[in-house]
């Protein structure tokens, strides 16, 4: 009988590995190794291959101590999430997405937060990384390169309300944005599955329920927040209201306990993946998101506002799950409130986001991830500044009425009434437009209510109970709608 070799046997595990998506323990690929070879390989020499083939990204590994499996790489990369519970990394992919262009600090963290997890050194939540930022005075983006990105970000709205130009380019930027950090989180939407999904409410076929909620869940709160930034309403700010409410949204039915969704952490939480445990106190928790808030509101800096949430906000784990997507969409906030263009996230790879992460998590350096915001933000640039110039000019009655529509279209589905022209006459007739403008209005509120699906009912702010009671009352009512739509 031929002699097997380390490498033979190197194929052999890997093998193993690779028939468990799900993952694999060391004492069952001891026994696929055992029934296939006629022996069992010793422990010690079967850890040293496992970690070989670590290294040599062949395959990944997940969990710690008696809770670690072994994966194929594609599916541990796949599982890229962000919060309390779920994988937060992989150490290697099948086919390597290719590497922003970093800083040799960037280069560094990077190389660090890639040994296997048997060589990081395991490490708490320390307060006084967020204690010792002083607003105005630590800057985690250096002033030239904030002056780089004012200059990079400027757009044609600067003399216009705050909000103006994200509402400008809001049908783009609900895809892309909604798209790109769902697919941080290894949703496995395309870019043109999104898009069908959030402007005709068409869910892919072949996808987890879970993912179009994850989708439809970041329009919502992509909507919250532009919506919210007028001027006029300035109903978003750094405080716990906004962002409890703004992980509401996100995490809408997507919690395993749904009492969580919207409120603080009350347990421990375990982030696999990565050698860093977060804080574990409720009160510690809800000191630190207190503390954290008051300096991202006291930074005089729209996008180091932007990083330090991004930066912060993970690293303290205030939620049990989907801390990260609260950073991404919250870092847009400053962003829109200075009439700057948006964070899409689009085209960033996930190994270069997840990495800059750990690399906060572990180290507490910020190098690798402000690496990857500034990369991620030229792109969005690049993105957005082009479009106003093709674009079709808002219709400004839209605009002059856009709080009365929202009300009007609330009127109407609360009150589940079928949107016939006499229905419509009476409600319009409940709010201060002028004569001339009524038959206008009354269009609009037509079309709003006409083009009305699940994916579009926070721009109304309408839960999704409200829609589908109306929608039920309403289902004969579809030649009401093309009557009251008509000039």
């Amino acid at each position: 009988m031929p002699r097997i070799t380390p490498a033979d046997e190197l194929q052999l595990i890997e093998s193993i590995v690779d028939a468990h998506p799900g993952g694999i323990g060391i004492a069952e690929i001891e026994q696929a190794m055992a029934q296939r070879q006629g022996g069992a390989l010793n422990r010690r020499t079967l850890q040293r291959r496992l970690l070989k083939l670590i290294d040599a990204k062949r395959i990944a590994s997940e969990g710690q101590s008696i809770a670690l499996v072994y994966k194929p790489v594609a599916q541990a990369w796949a599982q890229l999430a962000g919060g309390g519970g779920s994988v937060i990394a992989a150490v290697g992919v099948a086919e390597a997405e290719p590497d922003l262009p970093v800083s040799p600090a960037g280069a560094s963290i990077r190389d660090r937060v890639r040994q296997p997890l048997i060589h990081r050194r395991p490490v708490g939540y320390r307060r006084e990384f967020l204690e010792s930022y002083q607003p105005g005075v630590t800057f985690y983006l250096p002033a030239k390169l904030r002056s780089q990105l004012h200059e990079m970000g400027r757009t044609p709205a600067h003399e216009r309300p705050a909000g103006t130009y994200a509402r400008d380019i809001l049908s783009r930027l609900l895809v892309d944005l909604s798209w790109a950090s769902s697919r941080l989180e290894g949703n496995t939407y395309s870019r043109l599955d999104t898009q069908n999904l959030i402007e005709h409410g068409q869910a892919a076929q072949g996808k987890d329920a879970i993912e179009t909620q994850m989708i439809l869940n970041h329009k919502a709160a992509i909507e919250m927040l532009i919506e919210g930034t007028d001027e006029d309403t300035n109903e978003v700010g750094f405080d716990a209201f906004t962002f409890k409410n703004l992980h509401a949204v996100l995490s809408q039915d997507l919690m395993r306990d749904p009492q969580a969704s919207g409120r603080l952490r009350r347990r421990l939480v375990e982030i696999s993946g990565t050698v860093f445990h977060p804080v574990a106190m409720p009160q510690v928790i809800e000191d630190c998101l207190e503390l954290l808030l008051r300096k991202a509101a006291a930074i005089p800096d729209p996008f180091e506002q932007a990083f330090f949430l991004m930066v912060q906000l993970p690293y303290l784990q205030p939620f049990e799950d989907v801390n990260k997507r609260v950073s991404r969409i919250a870092a847009n906030m400053p962003l829109i409130q200075h009439k700057l263009c948006p964070l899409s996230f689009i085209d960033v790879p996930e190994r270069a986001y997840i990495e800059g992460t750990l690399g906060v998590y572990e180290l507490n350096e910020v190098d690798l991830l402000r690496d990857v915001f500034v990369w991620a933000y030229e792109r969005s640039c690049q993105r957005y500044l082009a479009i106003p110039q093709t674009m079709v000019e808002p219709d400004p009655l839209k605009i002059k009425y856009r709080e009365a529509l929202i009300q009007a279209v609330q009127t109407v589905v609360k009150d589940l009434q079928a949107p016939s022209p006499e229905v419509l006459a009476q409600v319009v007739a409940r709010f201060q437009v002028p004569a001339a403008d009524q038959d206008a209005f009354t269009r609009m509120l037509a079309e709003a209510l006409q083009q009305l699906h699940e994916g579009s009912v926070a721009r109304y702010r309408l839960r999704r109970s409200e829609y589908l009671a109306w929608q039920l009352v309403c289902s004969g009512g579809a030649d009401h709608l093309s009557l009251s739509a008509a000039p």
